[in-house]
């Protein structure tokens, strides 16, 4: 909450107030549900922080309990994401980000639909959008290793890719750097790994009727993502990787005694599964549409109702394009982006965030899986980006004034923060290259895990009444003429004043590890519990089939009037015998 603050608060680097409408829009016709804070007495900050929790409870209800895994449950959880990424900006258009909504809406279509029905929501999903699933997951592996290829990078051409990409990534871990010392021939075959795994196993595994062969591609997946958490920290991006990959496997990986059998009349009505064809159908053809750019092609020469069909569900983010953009493997070394401040003009003190390499003795962070999204940012604007982006004007003006806000997305811990007493009355911005040590060239640093050297100015000294500053303001629509209006004082909002409250100074990479913990050591309650209780219990019976009712005496009577005939050579029924045994007559 309090990184969602330093982004879209009012005193943040891109408040959401400002990227909201002017115009009041119907409901219905709203892309965020941001739009709803005037009807509930709210500012925008608040509804997006009561958003965020909404969405973190929904989802945390989900994991723990088994009735809530439900298609109703997965497309609020959509909505709510959606409607915070519509006014995220720059901040949240990150290919991890579509990737996420258009993977919630594949597990509204896999997921039951039983809340809103009387019965049990168990039942076996339909193979059309299941393989929509492994769709997306082919386009993810394939796509992004065909656009190495396809960019004409010569470092993956020559498979000296791998070492560069190990100091070059987002978030290298201390494991990265030791394993950038290994000897190049091995680092090269990494590579053609690499290459083999992401255009040629997708191609042979992912839809062959053979079982071995898609299990053989799901390992080999898995693998590579533990590789890429391992050496580049745990993502979002490896997270989504990972739960696509189970889409290779079968029932046989997750059989148990306790399952219910798989019955005729259990598969979905007609109607349903025509209009889960549908959207498949329409969501597939999409998807197409984006690589266009890939093969060369204009969106004009795709059919006109494929186009349309791409038009109509733009908006919603129901498909994406990934690793079309993709980016040159620099041998130059990780430029990275160094903020300093100054009272005077004269002596500067450098600003390093916590999850970037700044300091060349500190150690590479474990950042994971906590996605630090201003850091990814200025990741990407070293590559190649200007220096007028609104969020970077945004980032200084909130420096010079000294926001806690925005401090705290830098530094959680003031004293790491040269500047926490007094704001710096000047800023500016150079650029490095950062390459990882090698003890066997820098003897003199042994102690360094990297070695930079000086690039360029990056953005001049400025300060707050710097004209350059306040047109940059007013271009990225940031120069406020009226300050923020707040909320009414409502229980929602001393509520979520509360919780502000609590979680300031904390950062965001221990506040997921410890609601992940905290999931964690419920599972492990639970399978504890129910070992001492003798295992899991089986589960109930669908609805479908209902309990027979016992007979009426009556009717068995009748049925079994209508079997004695039918009996062979004057041979009685072994139960006739035992009504004649019970005679009265007998009895005598």
């Amino acid at each position: 909450m309090s990184l969602w603050t330093g982004l879209y608060g009012d005193e943040g680097i891109l408040p959401v107030r400002l990227q909201m409408p002017k115009v009041q829009r119907p409901l219905l016709e709203q892309e965020s549900l941001l739009g709803l804070g005037p009807s509930l007495g709210l500012a925008p900050q608040q509804v997006l922080e009561l958003t965020c929790l909404v969405g973190v409870a929904l989802a945390l209800c989900a994991v723990l309990l088994e009735p809530l895994r439900d298609s109703l449950i997965y497309f609020c959880l959509r909505v709510l994401y959606l409607s915070v990424y519509n006014v995220g900006g720059d901040f949240l258009h990150s290919e991890w980000d579509v990737l996420l909504l258009e993977a919630g809406l594949l597990a509204v279509l896999v997921a039951p639909l039983g809340l809103l029905r009387r019965h049990s929501s168990y039942r076996y999903h339909d193979t059309v959008s299941f393989w929509l699933t492994r769709w997306l997951f082919f386009r993810l592996t394939f796509c992004t290793g065909v656009s190495k290829l396809a960019s004409g990078d010569p470092a993956w051409y020559d498979l000296s890719a791998l070492s560069h990409h190990l100091e070059n990534q987002m978030n290298p871990t201390p494991l990265a750097w030791y394993v950038h010392q290994l000897p190049d021939w091995l680092l090269r075959f990494g590579a053609v790994v690499v290459l083999q795994s992401e255009i040629i196993v997708p191609l042979v595994t992912f839809f062959a009727p053979i079982r071995r062969l898609r299990l053989f591609g799901f390992y080999v997946q898995l693998f590579l993502q533990l590789c890429y958490i391992l050496t580049g920290n745990c993502s979002l991006l490896n997270l989504l990787s990972i739960t696509l990959s189970f889409s290779l496997l079968d029932d046989d990986h997750f059989n148990s005694n306790t399952g219910p059998k798989k019955k005729k009349g259990q598969e979905k009505n007609f109607t349903s599964l025509c209009m889960q064809v549908n959207v498949c159908t329409c969501v597939g053809v999409s998807s197409q549409v984006p690589y266009t750019s890939m093969a060369g092609m204009s969106v004009s020469k795709v059919l006109p109702a494929v186009r349309d069909a791409y038009s109509a569900v733009e908006r919603y983010q129901l498909v994406g394009a990934y690793g079309i953009q993709h980016r040159m493997t620099s041998a130059e070394g990780r430029p990275e982006i160094i903020l300093e401040g100054s009272y005077d003009g004269l002596t500067w003190t450098e600003m390093n965030p916590m999850y970037k390499p700044g300091n060349v003795n500190a150690v590479p962070p474990i950042v994971g899986p906590h996605q630090p999204r201003l850091e990814w940012l200025m990741w990407q604007k070293a590559q190649g980006g200007d220096d007028t982006s609104p969020w970077f004007t945004g980032l200084l003006q909130r420096l010079l004034q000294g926001k806690p806000e925005v401090i705290g997305l830098l530094q959680v811990d003031k004293a790491q923060y040269p500047f926490s007493q007094k704001a710096p009355v000047f800023i500016k911005a150079n650029l490095y290259n950062y390459h990882f040590t090698d003890p066997t060239k820098d003897k003199t640093h042994l102690q360094a895990w990297w070695r930079r050297q000086y690039k360029r100015e990056f953005f001049p000294i400025v300060n707050l009444d710097d004209p350059k500053l306040k047109k940059l303001l007013e271009e990225a629509g940031l120069k406020e003429k009226f300050p923020a209006q707040t909320g009414s004082d409502t229980p929602v909002s001393q509520a979520l004043s509360l919780i502000r409250d609590h979680v300031k100074g904390l950062s965001g990479s221990l506040l997921l590890s410890t609601l992940l913990a905290t999931v964690a050591g419920i599972f492990l309650l639970k399978a504890v519990f129910s070992w001492v209780s003798g295992g899991p219990k089986p589960r109930p019976a669908l609805a479908d089939h209902k309990t027979r009712k016992p007979k009426e005496p009556s009717e068995t009577a009748e049925k079994s009037q209508v079997a004695a005939p039918s009996n062979r050579g004057g041979k009685k029924d072994s139960n006739e015998k035992k009504d004649s045994d019970r005679s009265p007559r007998k009895r005598k």
